[in-house]
């Protein structure tokens, strides 16, 4: 069957009813840490350059006034993104499940509709990521991303079956995007190609609601998506809704891969003057995070990508939190970062992602002093409590009547007017 079909079916089957508690609960804690980030980013200089835009319309921006609806997608998913903040799910390829939030909360209005459409891209997302790796191919992750968004707004504004299928044909054949958002020297687009991608689903979807037809075949067709990837149909098989629980939220604000290593060196006591760092991670986290880009890091973008800034910093200031930016060009921060040197260690890259192990060995006049953590705080097998995830988003900037707000969505009828007064 064509895969476009298959989801199709998928999310024009499930129901508010089909959802356990559990699931229900994870949404709204992935809400609540999403408009967190997204607090902490309003004054960004990117998000500055896109208000700047000012496109008027009648749909909710994140702090802000409304806008049209893919200018409002694309500013809410920007500033959800922009932070390298927001949740994780690692597999054949990564993803940001809860970029697809973004869209989510510019189109919906209820609460139960949007904590439905919420599980639904994550089940889509997540297993898209099982199926085939894009980032080996060169292409980006965003790609799996906006299909799943495409799912998740066709159920949220009650698509058909046909609906779906051109919505998601509509997202995937006019936009593919490359993997070098992400490699070398980071920029804005970052998080502009994730932004992109949600924008590229909304219009897709408003398309498809009022008639609009595309492609047939987007995946399996002979110029489909086949050769940007061949997918593996097998995690679509059982697709149900609890995929969401195996999702990871961040503890910290740097790439996932470089959780465990914050994590290490904060429960690491050393002695004695540095003489040198040995960071042993997978093969994942050294070919994103320690890359030739990343030991001269100029942008907020490659610093949070950079295991040398993040180790130094991290050492030096004895946190890891966003004022650890500030310190991107120190010269103090630069010389420590000469003495990190990163290895991939085989045994951890076999049991990547189910564990994320990563080793920190410091080395000084007094001797030599290592931590190893295996699966850091807030990773799925080692969740946050809900009393982290509020912490953290209280800590960016979200407040705690919101917070209550969001932890009574499914009572919620207006949440468009949550977005615009955080």
């Amino acid at each position: 069957m064509e895969l476009a079909e298959l989801l199709a079916e998928y999310s024009t089957s499930i129901s508010y009813e089909d959802l356990g508690e559990e699931e229900i609960h994870e949404a709204k804690r992935r809400i609540i840490d999403s408009l967190g980030v997204a607090k902490a980013s309003i004054n960004s200089k990117p998000a500055e350059i896109i208000r700047r835009l000012d496109i008027k319309g009648n749909y909710p921006m994140i702090g802000y006034k409304k806008g049209s609806p893919d200018y409002a997608s694309f500013y809410n998913t920007f500033l959800i993104r922009y932070l390298d903040f927001n949740d994780t799910y690692l597999s054949k390829e990564p993803l940001h499940p809860s970029d697809i939030i973004g869209g989510i909360l510019t189109l919906g209005e209820k609460g139960r509709d949007i904590i439905l459409s919420i599980v639904i891209g994550y089940e889509v997302g997540t297993r898209l990521c099982d199926s085939a790796s894009l980032r080996l191919r060169g292409f980006d992750h965003v790609n799996f991303t906006q299909i799943a968004s495409a799912v998740a707004l066709s159920k949220l504004l009650n698509l058909n079956k046909e609906q779906t299928i051109n919505a998601i044909s509509m997202t995937v054949i006019p936009h593919v995007a490359l993997r070098q958002s992400r490699v070398g020297k980071l920029s804005m687009w970052k998080a502009g190609a994730t932004a992109e991608a949600i924008r590229n689903s909304v219009f897709a979807v408003l398309l498809a609601k009022e008639g609009f037809t595309g492609p047939e075949k987007p995946f399996s067709g002979e110029k489909g998506f086949k050769l940007i990837a061949e997918l593996d149909y097998s995690p679509f098989e059982r697709m149900g809704t609890r995929k969401i629980l195996q999702t990871s939220i961040k503890k910290y604000p740097v790439e996932y891969h470089a959780q465990a290593l914050v994590e290490a060196i904060l429960n690491l006591k050393y002695e004695g003057e540095i003489k040198k760092i040995i960071v042993e991670t997978y093969e994942a986290g050294k070919s994103i995070l320690a890359d030739e880009e990343k030991w001269n890091p100029e942008t907020k973008e490659t610093a949070d990508h950079s295991i040398p800034f993040i180790t130094a910093t991290t050492l030096m200031l004895r946190k890891m939190w966003l004022e650890n930016y500030s310190l991107i060009g120190d010269e103090k921060v630069k010389e420590l970062m000469k003495k990190v040197e990163v290895v991939e260690n085989p045994e951890y890259t076999k049991v990547y992602p189910r564990e994320l192990p990563t080793k920190i060995t410091i080395i000084t006049d007094k001797g030599k002093f290592e931590n190893e953590v295996r699966s850091p705080r807030g990773y799925y097998n080692n969740p946050m409590s809900d009393e982290e995830v509020e912490e953290k988003a209280l800590k960016l900037g979200l407040t705690r009547e919101v917070i209550n707000k969001i932890w009574n969505l499914e009572n919620e009828n207006e949440v468009d007017k949550i977005v615009g007064s955080i």
